[in-house]
Protein backbone atom coordinates (compact mmCIF):
# COMPACT_ATOMS: atom_id res chain seq x y z
CA UNK A 1 0.00 0.00 0.00
CA UNK A 2 1.66 3.36 -1.18
CA UNK A 3 2.47 5.83 2.39
CA UNK A 4 1.70 8.46 -0.03
CA UNK A 5 -1.48 10.08 -1.91
CA UNK A 6 -0.65 12.28 -4.69
CA UNK A 7 -4.19 13.63 -4.48
CA UNK A 8 -3.73 14.93 -1.32
CA UNK A 9 -1.88 18.40 -0.80
CA UNK A 10 -1.41 21.31 1.70
CA UNK A 11 -1.20 24.60 1.68
CA UNK A 12 0.73 25.95 4.64
CA UNK A 13 1.00 30.27 4.32
CA UNK A 14 0.45 32.45 6.80
CA UNK A 15 -1.30 34.66 3.96
CA UNK A 16 -5.17 33.63 4.23
CA UNK A 17 -5.81 34.83 1.07
CA UNK A 18 -3.11 33.16 -0.65
CA UNK A 19 -4.48 30.03 1.19
CA UNK A 20 -7.64 30.23 0.05
CA UNK A 21 -6.91 31.12 -3.46
CA UNK A 22 -4.70 27.91 -3.70
CA UNK A 23 -6.99 26.09 -2.69
CA UNK A 24 -10.09 27.02 -4.87
CA UNK A 25 -7.68 26.30 -7.74
CA UNK A 26 -6.57 23.14 -6.89
CA UNK A 27 -9.39 21.66 -5.45
CA UNK A 28 -10.77 22.39 -9.26
CA UNK A 29 -8.00 19.93 -10.16
CA UNK A 30 -9.53 17.18 -8.13
CA UNK A 31 -7.17 17.26 -5.55
CA UNK A 32 -8.27 17.19 -1.47
CA UNK A 33 -6.77 20.20 0.02
CA UNK A 34 -5.90 21.26 3.83
CA UNK A 35 -5.05 24.36 4.49
CA UNK A 36 -2.17 25.45 7.53
CA UNK A 37 -1.29 28.92 8.50
CA UNK A 38 1.86 28.24 10.34
CA UNK A 39 4.51 25.76 9.80
CA UNK A 40 3.74 23.75 13.56
CA UNK A 41 0.20 23.41 12.55
CA UNK A 42 0.75 22.25 8.93
CA UNK A 43 3.06 19.17 10.35
CA UNK A 44 0.51 18.49 12.76
CA UNK A 45 -1.91 17.61 9.62
CA UNK A 46 0.99 15.47 7.71
CA UNK A 47 1.51 13.88 10.61
CA UNK A 48 -1.65 12.42 10.38
CA UNK A 49 -2.61 12.37 6.66
CA UNK A 50 -0.86 10.74 4.06
CA UNK A 51 -0.22 13.94 2.25
CA UNK A 52 1.89 14.02 -0.88
CA UNK A 53 2.55 17.69 -2.01
CA UNK A 54 3.42 20.35 0.25
CA UNK A 55 2.98 23.95 -0.67
CA UNK A 56 5.33 25.87 1.33
CA UNK A 57 5.99 29.46 2.08
CA UNK A 58 9.45 29.81 2.95
CA UNK A 59 8.79 33.94 4.98
CA UNK A 60 6.21 32.80 8.32
CA UNK A 61 6.15 33.34 11.94
CA UNK A 62 6.97 31.17 14.25
CA UNK A 63 8.63 28.21 13.08
CA UNK A 64 10.05 29.46 9.93
CA UNK A 65 10.02 27.45 5.99
CA UNK A 66 13.09 25.93 6.18
CA UNK A 67 12.35 24.57 9.81
CA UNK A 68 9.37 22.84 8.29
CA UNK A 69 11.42 21.61 5.28
CA UNK A 70 13.85 19.91 7.67
CA UNK A 71 11.62 18.21 9.51
CA UNK A 72 9.84 16.94 6.07
CA UNK A 73 12.50 15.64 5.00
CA UNK A 74 13.25 13.81 7.79
CA UNK A 75 10.55 12.02 7.92
CA UNK A 76 11.72 10.10 4.57
CA UNK A 77 8.10 9.68 3.31
CA UNK A 78 8.97 10.65 -0.20
CA UNK A 79 6.91 13.96 0.21
CA UNK A 80 7.14 16.48 -2.37
CA UNK A 81 7.96 20.21 -1.23
CA UNK A 82 7.20 22.45 -3.66
CA UNK A 83 8.75 26.26 -1.78
CA UNK A 84 6.68 29.20 -2.16
CA UNK A 85 9.53 32.44 -2.42
CA UNK A 86 10.21 35.80 -4.16
CA UNK A 87 12.88 36.93 -6.32
CA UNK A 88 14.26 38.37 -3.63
CA UNK A 89 14.75 35.42 -1.29
CA UNK A 90 15.75 33.13 -4.83
CA UNK A 91 18.94 32.58 -2.38
CA UNK A 92 16.33 31.07 -0.11
CA UNK A 93 15.39 28.67 -2.68
CA UNK A 94 18.59 27.08 -4.00
CA UNK A 95 19.44 26.55 -0.63
CA UNK A 96 15.69 24.77 -0.09
CA UNK A 97 16.39 22.35 -3.38
CA UNK A 98 19.67 21.71 -1.68
CA UNK A 99 17.95 20.15 1.25
CA UNK A 100 15.47 18.39 -0.52
CA UNK A 101 12.86 20.46 -2.30
CA UNK A 102 11.15 19.64 -5.19
CA UNK A 103 10.83 23.10 -7.01
CA UNK A 104 9.68 26.56 -6.00
CA UNK A 105 7.46 28.62 -7.42
CA UNK A 106 7.57 32.55 -6.75
CA UNK A 107 5.49 34.85 -5.15
CA UNK A 108 2.88 36.08 -6.42
CA UNK A 109 2.24 33.03 -8.53
CA UNK A 110 -0.38 32.41 -11.21
CA UNK A 111 -2.42 30.21 -11.42
CA UNK A 112 -1.68 28.63 -14.62
CA UNK A 113 2.00 28.24 -12.69
CA UNK A 114 0.51 26.62 -10.05
CA UNK A 115 -1.26 24.28 -12.31
CA UNK A 116 1.74 22.91 -14.26
CA UNK A 117 4.02 22.89 -11.35
CA UNK A 118 1.57 20.79 -8.95
CA UNK A 119 0.69 18.48 -11.62
CA UNK A 120 4.19 17.78 -12.51
CA UNK A 121 4.49 16.97 -9.02
CA UNK A 122 1.98 14.86 -8.55
CA UNK A 123 2.94 12.76 -12.05
CA UNK A 124 6.23 12.41 -9.98
CA UNK A 125 4.54 10.93 -7.42
CA UNK A 126 2.27 8.19 -9.24
CA UNK A 127 5.49 7.68 -11.89
CA UNK A 128 7.54 6.48 -8.35
CA UNK A 129 4.92 4.60 -7.03
CA UNK A 130 4.63 2.78 -10.22
CA UNK A 131 8.29 2.27 -9.98
CA UNK A 132 8.51 1.33 -6.51
CA UNK A 133 5.70 -1.54 -7.26
CA UNK A 134 6.92 -2.84 -10.06
CA UNK A 135 10.41 -3.09 -8.84
CA UNK A 136 9.35 -5.23 -5.67
CA UNK A 137 7.88 -7.66 -8.38
CA UNK A 138 10.52 -8.23 -10.40
CA UNK A 139 14.47 -8.77 -9.86
CA UNK A 140 16.70 -7.63 -12.34
CA UNK A 141 20.34 -6.32 -12.48
CA UNK A 142 21.35 -2.92 -13.34
CA UNK A 143 22.25 -4.50 -16.98
CA UNK A 144 19.09 -5.41 -17.76
CA UNK A 145 16.83 -2.33 -16.96
CA UNK A 146 19.04 -0.82 -19.75
CA UNK A 147 18.38 -3.37 -22.56
CA UNK A 148 15.35 -5.08 -21.60
CA UNK A 149 12.19 -3.13 -22.48
CA UNK A 150 10.39 -2.99 -19.43
CA UNK A 151 8.16 -0.37 -17.87
CA UNK A 152 10.42 0.73 -15.21
CA UNK A 153 12.81 1.72 -18.31
CA UNK A 154 9.99 3.44 -19.88
CA UNK A 155 9.17 5.65 -16.42
CA UNK A 156 12.94 6.28 -15.95
CA UNK A 157 13.17 7.65 -19.59
CA UNK A 158 10.29 9.74 -19.32
CA UNK A 159 11.42 11.48 -16.23
CA UNK A 160 11.81 15.33 -16.84
CA UNK A 161 15.43 15.21 -14.73
CA UNK A 162 18.25 13.28 -16.10
CA UNK A 163 19.24 9.95 -14.94
CA UNK A 164 22.43 8.01 -15.06
CA UNK A 165 23.45 4.67 -13.53
CA UNK A 166 27.07 3.15 -12.68
CA UNK A 167 28.41 -0.03 -11.32
CA UNK A 168 30.74 -0.56 -8.94
CA UNK A 169 33.87 -0.25 -11.53
CA UNK A 170 32.24 3.30 -12.54
CA UNK A 171 31.00 1.65 -15.76
CA UNK A 172 27.78 3.33 -16.79
CA UNK A 173 24.85 0.78 -17.18
CA UNK A 174 21.71 3.17 -17.81
CA UNK A 175 21.21 6.59 -18.83
CA UNK A 176 18.13 8.21 -20.08
CA UNK A 177 17.25 10.59 -22.75
CA UNK A 178 17.24 13.88 -20.77
CA UNK A 179 20.64 13.48 -19.73
CA UNK A 180 21.78 13.17 -22.74
CA UNK A 181 20.25 16.39 -24.15
CA UNK A 182 21.10 18.05 -20.64
CA UNK A 183 24.38 17.87 -20.82
CA UNK A 184 24.65 17.47 -24.81
CA UNK A 185 26.23 13.86 -25.18
CA UNK A 186 26.21 12.78 -27.98
CA UNK A 187 23.44 9.65 -27.63
CA UNK A 188 25.63 7.70 -30.41
CA UNK A 189 28.11 6.81 -27.40
CA UNK A 190 25.60 4.49 -25.68
CA UNK A 191 26.40 2.51 -22.82
CA UNK A 192 29.28 0.52 -21.34
CA UNK A 193 31.85 3.20 -20.90
CA UNK A 194 33.93 4.53 -18.22
CA UNK A 195 31.83 7.51 -16.90
CA UNK A 196 34.63 10.25 -17.66
CA UNK A 197 33.64 9.08 -21.62
CA UNK A 198 30.30 11.16 -20.29
CA UNK A 199 30.87 13.84 -17.32
CA UNK A 200 34.16 16.38 -17.44
CA UNK A 201 34.14 17.15 -13.65
CA UNK A 202 36.38 15.37 -11.59
CA UNK A 203 34.97 16.26 -8.49
CA UNK A 204 31.71 14.60 -9.82
CA UNK A 205 33.54 11.77 -10.93
CA UNK A 206 35.57 11.33 -7.69
CA UNK A 207 32.20 11.63 -5.62
CA UNK A 208 30.09 8.73 -8.00
CA UNK A 209 33.48 6.66 -7.00
CA UNK A 210 33.62 6.80 -3.45
CA UNK A 211 29.85 6.42 -3.68
CA UNK A 212 30.58 3.22 -5.03
CA UNK A 213 33.28 2.06 -2.79
CA UNK A 214 30.98 2.41 0.18
CA UNK A 215 32.97 5.09 1.35
CA UNK A 216 29.84 6.79 3.02
CA UNK A 217 28.18 4.40 5.89
CA UNK A 218 25.22 7.19 6.04
CA UNK A 219 23.59 8.43 3.17
CA UNK A 220 22.77 11.94 4.32
CA UNK A 221 26.25 12.81 4.56
CA UNK A 222 26.73 12.04 0.52
CA UNK A 223 26.94 15.83 -0.57
CA UNK A 224 25.21 17.56 -3.78
CA UNK A 225 27.39 18.85 -6.55
CA UNK A 226 26.95 21.55 -8.56
CA UNK A 227 27.87 20.49 -12.07
CA UNK A 228 28.97 23.63 -14.37
CA UNK A 229 29.02 23.06 -18.27
CA UNK A 230 30.88 25.91 -19.38
CA UNK A 231 29.83 28.99 -17.43
CA UNK A 232 26.24 28.60 -19.85
CA UNK A 233 24.61 25.83 -17.67
CA UNK A 234 24.28 24.80 -14.06
CA UNK A 235 22.75 21.28 -12.72
CA UNK A 236 21.83 20.55 -8.89
CA UNK A 237 23.58 16.96 -9.03
CA UNK A 238 22.59 14.34 -6.22
CA UNK A 239 24.23 10.96 -6.10
CA UNK A 240 23.28 8.05 -4.05
CA UNK A 241 24.38 4.04 -3.80
CA UNK A 242 21.77 0.82 -5.48
CA UNK A 243 21.69 -1.37 -2.93
CA UNK A 244 21.43 -5.16 -3.38
CA UNK A 245 19.37 -7.72 -1.43
CA UNK A 246 22.32 -7.89 1.24
CA UNK A 247 22.71 -4.10 1.59
CA UNK A 248 25.81 -4.30 -0.78
CA UNK A 249 26.49 -1.21 -2.90
CA UNK A 250 25.69 -2.57 -6.66
CA UNK A 251 26.21 0.70 -8.46
CA UNK A 252 25.52 4.55 -7.91
CA UNK A 253 22.30 6.59 -9.35
CA UNK A 254 23.18 10.22 -10.13
CA UNK A 255 20.07 12.68 -10.37
CA UNK A 256 20.69 16.01 -12.28
CA UNK A 257 18.89 19.30 -12.04
CA UNK A 258 18.71 22.07 -13.99
CA UNK A 259 19.16 25.07 -11.94
CA UNK A 260 20.72 27.66 -14.64
CA UNK A 261 17.70 30.33 -14.10
CA UNK A 262 18.06 30.22 -10.66
CA UNK A 263 21.96 30.78 -10.82
CA UNK A 264 21.65 33.80 -13.36
CA UNK A 265 19.14 35.32 -10.97
CA UNK A 266 21.50 34.74 -8.40
CA UNK A 267 24.28 36.26 -10.53
CA UNK A 268 22.69 39.26 -11.04
CA UNK A 269 22.17 39.72 -7.21
CA UNK A 270 25.88 39.34 -6.41
CA UNK A 271 26.71 41.77 -9.20
CA UNK A 272 24.27 44.51 -8.27
CA UNK A 273 25.56 44.10 -4.50
CA UNK A 274 29.43 44.50 -5.76
CA UNK A 275 28.64 47.58 -8.01
CA UNK A 276 26.81 49.16 -5.68
CA UNK A 277 29.43 48.72 -2.72
CA UNK A 278 32.40 50.05 -4.77
CA UNK A 279 30.42 53.53 -5.57
CA UNK A 280 29.74 53.75 -2.22
CA UNK A 281 33.43 53.33 -1.05
CA UNK A 282 35.24 55.86 -2.49
CA UNK A 283 32.57 59.02 -1.47
CA UNK A 284 32.14 57.47 2.12
CA UNK A 285 36.30 57.53 2.61
CA UNK A 286 36.52 60.87 1.16
CA UNK A 287 33.21 61.89 4.08
CA UNK A 288 35.28 60.32 6.63
CA UNK A 289 38.31 62.10 5.56
CA UNK A 290 37.14 65.14 5.76
CA UNK A 291 35.41 65.02 9.45
CA UNK A 292 38.81 63.40 10.30
CA UNK A 293 40.46 66.94 8.96
CA UNK A 294 37.47 69.32 10.84
CA UNK A 295 38.00 67.21 13.73
CA UNK A 296 41.55 67.49 14.02
CA UNK A 297 42.11 71.58 12.87
CA UNK A 298 38.71 72.53 14.69
CA UNK A 299 38.84 70.93 18.08
CA UNK A 300 39.59 73.89 20.18
CA UNK A 301 37.38 76.06 18.24
CA UNK A 302 34.22 73.96 18.93
CA UNK A 303 31.48 73.38 21.87
CA UNK A 304 31.94 70.12 22.96
CA UNK A 305 28.14 68.96 21.71
CA UNK A 306 29.74 69.89 18.13
CA UNK A 307 32.89 67.48 18.73
CA UNK A 308 30.89 65.02 20.17
CA UNK A 309 27.93 65.21 17.01
CA UNK A 310 31.22 65.28 14.36
CA UNK A 311 32.70 62.10 16.31
CA UNK A 312 29.65 60.22 16.33
CA UNK A 313 28.77 60.78 12.55
CA UNK A 314 32.84 59.96 11.78
CA UNK A 315 32.41 56.67 13.93
CA UNK A 316 29.08 56.07 11.97
CA UNK A 317 31.19 56.62 8.37
CA UNK A 318 33.85 54.26 9.64
CA UNK A 319 31.60 51.65 10.06
CA UNK A 320 29.51 52.30 6.62
CA UNK A 321 33.10 52.06 5.49
CA UNK A 322 33.65 48.71 6.97
CA UNK A 323 30.19 47.29 5.95
CA UNK A 324 30.86 47.90 2.09
CA UNK A 325 34.30 46.21 2.31
CA UNK A 326 32.82 43.08 3.89
CA UNK A 327 29.89 43.73 1.02
CA UNK A 328 32.46 43.62 -1.40
CA UNK A 329 34.71 40.44 -0.22
CA UNK A 330 30.77 38.31 0.08
CA UNK A 331 30.54 39.63 -3.74
CA UNK A 332 34.52 38.16 -4.50
CA UNK A 333 33.54 34.79 -2.91
CA UNK A 334 30.11 34.63 -4.70
CA UNK A 335 31.60 35.44 -8.21
CA UNK A 336 34.28 32.22 -6.87
CA UNK A 337 37.21 34.83 -6.61
CA UNK A 338 37.71 34.10 -3.12
CA UNK A 339 40.84 31.73 -3.94
CA UNK A 340 43.18 34.42 -6.19
CA UNK A 341 46.70 32.93 -5.90
CA UNK A 342 47.30 29.23 -4.65
CA UNK A 343 50.71 29.63 -2.47
CA UNK A 344 52.37 27.17 -0.14
CA UNK A 345 51.13 28.83 3.45
CA UNK A 346 52.42 27.87 7.06
CA UNK A 347 48.94 27.96 8.90
CA UNK A 348 51.48 28.21 12.07
CA UNK A 349 53.32 30.91 10.89
CA UNK A 350 50.22 32.98 9.41
CA UNK A 351 48.63 31.92 13.12
CA UNK A 352 51.47 33.38 14.87
CA UNK A 353 51.69 37.37 12.86
CA UNK A 354 47.87 36.98 13.51
CA UNK A 355 48.04 36.50 17.03
CA UNK A 356 51.08 39.28 17.58
CA UNK A 357 49.63 41.80 15.19
CA UNK A 358 46.11 41.50 17.79
CA UNK A 359 48.30 40.88 21.05
CA UNK A 360 47.50 45.04 21.30
CA UNK A 361 43.70 45.13 21.28
CA UNK A 362 43.41 42.16 23.37
CA UNK A 363 46.10 43.95 26.31
CA UNK A 364 43.74 47.18 25.90
CA UNK A 365 40.76 45.30 27.24
CA UNK A 366 43.10 43.53 30.14
CA UNK A 367 43.21 40.07 28.27
CA UNK A 368 45.27 37.50 27.61
CA UNK A 369 46.03 35.65 24.16
CA UNK A 370 48.04 32.91 23.66
CA UNK A 371 48.31 30.71 20.80
CA UNK A 372 49.38 26.74 20.95
CA UNK A 373 51.23 24.67 18.12
CA UNK A 374 52.98 21.58 17.58
CA UNK A 375 56.78 21.68 18.25
CA UNK A 376 57.47 20.51 14.46
CA UNK A 377 56.14 22.83 11.64
CA UNK A 378 52.37 21.73 10.17
CA UNK A 379 52.36 20.80 6.57
CA UNK A 380 52.24 23.47 4.03
CA UNK A 381 49.19 24.17 2.98
CA UNK A 382 48.40 25.40 -1.00
CA UNK A 383 45.43 28.50 -0.45
CA UNK A 384 45.17 32.68 -1.09
CA UNK A 385 47.09 34.08 1.97
CA UNK A 386 44.86 37.23 1.93
CA UNK A 387 41.69 34.78 2.22
CA UNK A 388 43.35 32.95 5.18
CA UNK A 389 44.15 35.61 7.04
CA UNK A 390 40.52 37.11 6.59
CA UNK A 391 39.51 34.02 8.51
CA UNK A 392 41.47 33.92 11.50
CA UNK A 393 41.87 37.71 11.71
CA UNK A 394 37.90 37.53 11.99
CA UNK A 395 37.50 34.64 14.44
CA UNK A 396 40.51 36.17 16.55
CA UNK A 397 39.39 39.81 16.41
CA UNK A 398 35.33 38.35 17.24
CA UNK A 399 36.81 36.63 20.18
CA UNK A 400 38.29 39.77 21.47
CA UNK A 401 35.42 41.42 21.04
CA UNK A 402 32.73 39.30 22.72
CA UNK A 403 34.70 38.69 25.61
CA UNK A 404 34.64 40.81 28.76
CA UNK A 405 37.75 42.79 30.02
CA UNK A 406 40.45 40.40 32.05
CA UNK A 407 39.36 37.29 29.72
CA UNK A 408 40.67 34.92 27.73
CA UNK A 409 41.14 33.88 24.02
CA UNK A 410 43.32 30.40 23.42
CA UNK A 411 44.25 29.83 20.08
CA UNK A 412 45.22 26.60 18.58
CA UNK A 413 46.31 24.19 15.96
CA UNK A 414 47.18 20.60 14.98
CA UNK A 415 46.58 17.44 12.46
CA UNK A 416 43.31 15.93 12.73
CA UNK A 417 43.18 13.28 9.91
CA UNK A 418 44.13 15.23 6.56
CA UNK A 419 43.10 18.54 7.44
CA UNK A 420 44.82 21.35 9.36
CA UNK A 421 42.57 22.07 12.53
CA UNK A 422 42.66 25.55 14.26
CA UNK A 423 40.67 26.34 17.63
CA UNK A 424 39.66 29.64 18.85
CA UNK A 425 38.38 29.44 22.01
CA UNK A 426 37.59 32.21 24.59
CA UNK A 427 35.79 32.30 28.20
CA UNK A 428 33.61 35.15 27.20
CA UNK A 429 29.95 35.68 27.09
CA UNK A 430 28.77 33.09 24.71
CA UNK A 431 26.52 32.81 22.42
CA UNK A 432 22.25 31.62 23.22
CA UNK A 433 21.52 28.27 21.61
CA UNK A 434 18.52 29.75 20.00
CA UNK A 435 20.81 32.22 17.90
CA UNK A 436 23.32 29.00 16.83
CA UNK A 437 21.42 28.33 13.28
CA UNK A 438 21.18 31.68 12.20
CA UNK A 439 25.38 33.34 13.61
CA UNK A 440 26.85 32.32 9.69
CA UNK A 441 24.25 34.46 8.00
CA UNK A 442 24.54 37.80 6.47
CA UNK A 443 23.88 40.88 9.43
CA UNK A 444 22.81 38.65 11.88
CA UNK A 445 24.33 39.96 15.01
CA UNK A 446 23.74 38.83 18.54
CA UNK A 447 22.36 41.37 20.40
CA UNK A 448 21.55 41.42 24.23
CA UNK A 449 22.92 43.83 27.62
CA UNK A 450 26.19 42.49 27.27
CA UNK A 451 26.78 42.67 23.53
CA UNK A 452 25.01 45.87 22.10
CA UNK A 453 27.55 48.19 22.30
CA UNK A 454 29.60 46.51 20.32
CA UNK A 455 30.43 48.02 16.60
CA UNK A 456 29.66 45.15 13.87
CA UNK A 457 28.59 44.53 10.85
CA UNK A 458 27.35 40.94 10.88
CA UNK A 459 29.32 39.85 7.95
CA UNK A 460 32.88 38.31 9.43
CA UNK A 461 31.02 35.17 10.11
CA UNK A 462 29.46 34.77 6.65
CA UNK A 463 32.76 35.80 5.12
CA UNK A 464 34.50 33.04 7.29
CA UNK A 465 31.96 30.22 6.01
CA UNK A 466 32.20 31.31 2.25
CA UNK A 467 36.24 30.87 2.42
CA UNK A 468 36.32 28.16 4.18
CA UNK A 469 33.58 26.20 1.94
CA UNK A 470 35.31 27.73 -1.31
CA UNK A 471 38.18 25.50 -0.48
CA UNK A 472 36.18 22.39 0.74
CA UNK A 473 36.98 22.87 4.49
CA UNK A 474 34.44 22.48 7.44
CA UNK A 475 33.70 25.23 10.63
CA UNK A 476 31.91 24.71 13.74
CA UNK A 477 30.82 25.87 17.29
CA UNK A 478 30.30 25.39 19.95
CA UNK A 479 28.99 27.86 22.99
CA UNK A 480 27.59 28.36 26.34
CA UNK A 481 25.98 31.41 27.84
CA UNK A 482 28.80 33.39 30.37
CA UNK A 483 31.27 30.15 29.45
CA UNK A 484 32.99 30.93 26.26
CA UNK A 485 32.60 30.18 22.80
CA UNK A 486 34.93 27.91 20.41
CA UNK A 487 35.19 27.78 16.60
CA UNK A 488 36.94 24.62 14.91
CA UNK A 489 38.06 24.97 11.35
CA UNK A 490 39.11 22.15 9.24
CA UNK A 491 41.64 22.99 6.54
CA UNK A 492 42.14 19.88 3.80
CA UNK A 493 45.88 19.68 2.75
CA UNK A 494 44.57 18.51 -0.76
CA UNK A 495 44.83 21.33 -3.48
CA UNK A 496 41.53 23.28 -2.94
CA UNK A 497 39.27 23.11 -6.07
CA UNK A 498 37.01 26.85 -6.83
CA UNK A 499 33.77 25.74 -4.79
CA UNK A 500 30.14 26.55 -7.04
CA UNK A 501 28.02 26.48 -3.93
CA UNK A 502 26.36 30.33 -3.24
CA UNK A 503 27.39 31.35 0.00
Amino acid sequence: MDILDPEKIIVIDDEQNLREGAKRILSRMDFTVFLAPTGDAGLEIIEKEPVGIVLLDMKMPGMPGMEVLKSIMAMERGIIVIVITGYATIETAIEAMKIGAYDFIPKPYEPDQLRIIVSRARDSIKLKQKADRLAEKQKRTLADLHTEKSRISTIINSLPNGVLVTDTKGIVVLINPTFYQQLDIDSAIGIGKSIDQYIEDKDLINLVMDISRGKYIDYNDIPSHELNINNEKFFLTKCRPILGERHECLGTVMNIVDISTIKALDNLKSEFMAKVSHELRSPLSTIHEQLAMVVKSMSNEMAEDDQYMLARAKEKTLGLISTVGDLLDLSRIEAEMSVKELVPIQIDDLLKNIVDFLRTRAETKKQTISLTIPDSPLPAMEADLTTMESVFGNLITNAINYTQEGGEIKVSADMAGNNIRVKVADNGFGIESKHMDKIFKRFYRVKNDKTRFITGTGLGLPIVKGIIDSIGGYIDVKSEVNKGTTFTVLLPLKKPAVSSAPV
